[in-house]
């Protein structure tokens, strides 16, 4: 009782001698490295950027309850300069292709304290599409083996850069091509001028050259044989401090994977305008069949392409050591599922196959006062195509299928076989297209003149 009246006492009169000080509150920094020009990254990225997701899932109560939020976003044209910024503790995280991902681990583990955990995916193709090969349009470069002695670019660190290495170890012209170092931009631009045999790019930047009738695509990342995937790490160190923090930004990438996926037509009309690719680009890789399928959950097969990467890079001495492991977690990612009511192992077991998926999916057409317009059949498709230029109807652009691998492509870059019975059938490549011409015996002819069949007469 005594004691009792005694703190109380002492308590009035602190309260009566001490000035009023307001509480201090805590300030994190959350800095990210995304990619505004690789489209795999956008749901970690741009979309997250644009759309608030960060803001509206970070936590404000508990510890956090006084905490104000300092986000900034860092915008590179490749991942090798994020893993620089988070070396030197600019960026906590980073949002990155396949090849940039490792090596941002294996940098780190070099280090004798720094660590990165990989976290979470925003995408993958299980062709490996995505990453390309293109020679200027007019090239008479048909193949990948024809780039012996010729001069190839590509911006070094990249995704596009690892798919390169491979292709040129599996084809044993390694030591037979003049390798460049150039950004997407610089190389897009030597394509143009035709002052490079052939560029090697991630995504979109090779569908890019083709929209706008610059570059063809000799080598397609799908024939390397390895998924191609994107992915986010973050500081160990930042992860540790601010888990709440790093699980709400992964909640945020699983919210704009599904604002995407639902509402695919007004996310590349704002896509477009936050990044400048066209959304006529983009909708190859966001539409109903398109390339990427959106998916952050780690699998065992990502695991393994991962793996199969570093071994490209080792061969090439350019990588250090890295400890899977150790590196990988899923904890962060099951916590942002668990928190959203979602079930993370059952996204975790599917798989999309573009063979298998896209089998059967309609040719469409992107009337500019229209919209999108679906057909059933390749006749049908190649009728409409030839009444709408008919009638001089602007049509922003044509989407086929590739045989071989169920990819998206667009019409007027599509090899088209006619055969005997009638039938059309589109590729990516020109050789698969002479095999199957062979095969059916067919002819091997462009779109205009497939649609030229279709002109009415009368």
């Amino acid at each position: 009782m005594t004691q009792k009246t005694l703190g109380f006492g002492l308590g009035l009169a602190l309260a009566v001698a001490l000035p009023s000080i307001p509480a201090l509150a805590k300030t994190i920094d959350i800095a990210i490295g995304h990619q505004s020009m690789c489209t795999d990254t956008y749901t970690a990225g741009i979309v997250v950027k644009e759309l608030g997701l960060l803001e509206k899932n970070l936590p404000k109560d508990g510890d956090y309850a006084d905490v104000d939020y300092n986000i900034s976003w860092a915008d590179y044209s490749s991942g090798g300069p994020i893993t620089n910024q988070m070396l030197a503790n600019k960026l906590n995280i980073g949002v990155m292709g396949d090849y940039p991902l490792i090596v941002n681990g294996a940098k780190f583990q070099e280090t004798d304290s720094l660590r990165t955990l990989y976290i979470a995916g925003t995408g993958y193709n299980l062709k490996g599409s995505g990453n390309a090969v293109v020679v200027p349009v007019d090239s008479d470069i048909y193949s990948f083996d024809q780039l012996k002695g010729k001069s190839v670019s590509t911006p070094v660190g990249s995704a596009a850069w690892g798919m390169l290495l491979k292709a040129m170890q599996d084809n044993g012209i390694r030591e037979d091509v003049s390798l460049k170092n150039q950004s997407p931009a610089v190389g897009a631009a030597n394509i143009a001028a035709g002052k490079i045999d052939a560029h090697s790019d991630f995504c979109p930047w090779s569908e890019i050259m083709e929209f706008r009738g610059t570059g063809r695509k000799i080598y397609d990342g799908s024939e390397a044989g390895v998924p191609y995937l994107h992915g986010v790490v973050v500081r160990q160190d930042f992860a540790e401090e601010y888990p709440e923090v790093v699980t709400a930004f992964l909640k945020a990438v699983i919210e704009a994977g599904k604002w995407i996926e639902d509402n695919p037509s007004e996310a590349v009309d704002l896509m477009e305008k936050w990044t400048g690719v066209e959304k006529e680009v983009l909708y190859i890789y966001f539409s109903n069949g398109g390339h990427l399928t959106l998916d952050p959950t780690i699998k065992d097969a990502w695991v393994d392409a991962l793996k199969l990467d570093h071994t490209v890079l080792v061969k090439e001495k350019a990588i250090p050591p890295l400890d899977f492991d150790a590196w990988i977690t899923e904890d962060y990612i099951k916590a942002a599922y668990s928190d959203l009511g979602m079930d993370y192992e059952a996204d975790k077991a599917k798989v999309v196959d573009p063979e298998a998926a896209n089998a059967g999916l309609p040719a469409e057409i992107w009337h500019s006062r229209d919209g999108i317009l679906k057909y059933g059949s390749m006749p049908e498709f190649l009728k409409a195509v030839a009444e709408f230029q008919g009638t001089g109807a602007k049509l922003n652009a044509t989407y086929v299928y590739d045989k071989s691998t169920g990819l998206k492509l667009f019409g007027k870059t599509a090899y088209f076989v006619l055969g005997e019975d009638g039938s059309y059938e589109t590729f990516l490549r020109k050789p698969d297209a002479e095999t199957y011409a062979a095969e059916v015996k067919g002819q091997l002819i462009d779109l205009p003149t497939a649609v030229a069949a279709f002109i009415p007469t009368e």
